[in-house]
């Protein structure tokens, strides 16, 4: 059995899509403020 394609590291995916990773560009910041517009409970990992 091959493995399954979707390997869960909390630490990693905080990394890659997590606030602070948002913030370091215009386009992740113009993402966060497409979520408050929508008014996300949840804006980012």
């Amino acid at each position: 059995m091959p493995k399954r394609t979707y390997q869960p590291n909390k630490k990693r995916a905080s990394k890659k899509h997590g606030f602070m990773k948002r913030m370091q560009t215009k386009d992740g910041r113009d993402v966060l403020k497409r979520r408050r517009d929508r008014g996300r409970a949840v804006l980012s990992k």
